[in-house]
């Protein structure tokens, strides 16, 4: 490929790239630098790898010496974030999904009001629809009595699924073009080092004070926020989980007394999730913007309000699940999780997944250093 054909994002990202391996005074930070150390020269595959390697920790823009208003321009968070974002279009799995990143807050907006809708309608065909909805309902399987038990498992089943096979068919095309050794991605201690590396969200903490966010301060508040968020929504997982052990396999349906391990963890996950995504929206109102790439900013928005949207009418359906409004607050609940899951593989979401990938890459590079 020419330089002509290279998006502008890959060239900046090569520049700084050149520029950075050449002075080295960060290569304490995260795992980018000692990534960057093994290579003289940049393929457009290296730099698609190294800026999802990037967490955003900032730390480098406020130590680097080039950094603007010197005569280099050299903004690393900028121009990994900006080459992050384009190689979320390219590797979206099916590729007819890449334009749905540039209109991501358009996309999500459709998504939840055609999903909660849907279900709406759906909701109200059945008989004595309308009195469902409108109705009060408490006792075993009263959920059910507004969505079918087994139309409510096939629809998030096969949406689920979908999200999965998208995932699957990304990280095989992100896979290809980072790895030219032809190394497996199961192969060796990469998984193991990048699990450890994400259960603790060790490159959150940027040379190990902090991240420079919202502003040139070290600051673990992001690392905190992420942290809630991340194992906020395990629980949440867990809960589900048990919940449909118990329905499925125990014979004790849904919903549960708020002492049962569903709810409790439930409540926790959720809880931790909703002051996560806060903190956020805080952090990222608050940010400097110099270095940051402003046109990611809808889709993180987008995914942080969705998510939110999730958990909130998740909780509240606890509160009001016997009374008239139950009907109501479960189908903008289930609305509002098909959106979710249908959207995961053009949005915000995706992050984590190449992320984590270009960890595993990293820890087979570092292995077969040594």
């Amino acid at each position: 490929m020419s330089e002509k054909e290279r998006s502008e994002a890959l060239q900046e990202a090569g520049r700084v790239m050149t520029i950075c391996n050449s002075c080295r005074y960060c290569e304490g930070f995260c795992a980018v630098f000692p990534a960057m150390e093994l290579r003289r020269t940049f393929t457009d595959g290296d730099l698609k790898y190294l800026s999802n390697l990037c967490h955003n920790c900032r730390d480098c823009y406020y130590a680097c010496q080039f950094a603007p208003p010197h005569e280099y321009n050299l903004n690393f968070p900028q121009a990994m974030a900006n080459l992050r974002g384009e190689t979320y279009r390219e590797f979206v799995w099916p590729g007819f999904l890449a334009p749905l990143f540039k209109r991501n807050g358009l996309t999500i907006f459709l998504a939840t009001l055609f999903s909660v809708l849907g279900v709406y309608l759906f909701a109200r065909m059945k008989e004595n629809g309308v009195e469902n909805i409108l109705g009060t309902w408490t006792g075993d399987g009263s959920f059910y009595t507004i969505i079918p038990e087994h139309e409510l498992l096939i629809s998030f089943s096969i949406v689920a699924l979908w999200a999965l096979i998208a995932f699957i068919g990304g990280i095989w095309k992100f896979w290809k073009t980072i790895n030219p050794t032809n190394e497996k991605f199961f192969s060796g201690s990469g998984n193991k080092g990048a699990l450890m590396d994400v259960l603790r969200l060790k490159y959150l903490e940027g040379g190990s004070y902090g991240c420079n966010y919202p502003d040139e301060k070290f600051s673990m508040s992001r690392r905190y926020m992420h942290h809630l968020i991340f194992y906020g929504f395990f629980s949440c997982l867990a809960s589900t989980t048990i919940a449909a052990v118990m329905d499925h396999v125990l014979g004790m349906p849904a919903p549960y007394s708020w002492y049962s391990l569903p709810v409790i963890l439930g409540t926790l996950g959720g809880t931790a999730i909703i002051i996560g995504l806060i903190g956020m929206i805080y952090l990222k109102t608050n940010q400097d913007q110099r270095p940051l790439a402003a046109e990611g900013m809808v889709m993180d928005y987008g995914f942080i309000i969705l998510l939110l949207l999730v958990n909130i009418t998740g909780l509240a359906l606890l509160f009001v699940r016997d009374t008239p409004l139950m009907g109501s607050l479960l189908i903008l609940h289930l609305g509002v999780v098909f959106a979710f899951f249908l959207t995961l593989p053009c949005g915000k979401f995706v992050h984590a997944i190449y992320r984590y990938v270009a960890l595993v890459r990293h820890n087979q590079e570092q292995a077969n250093r040594k």
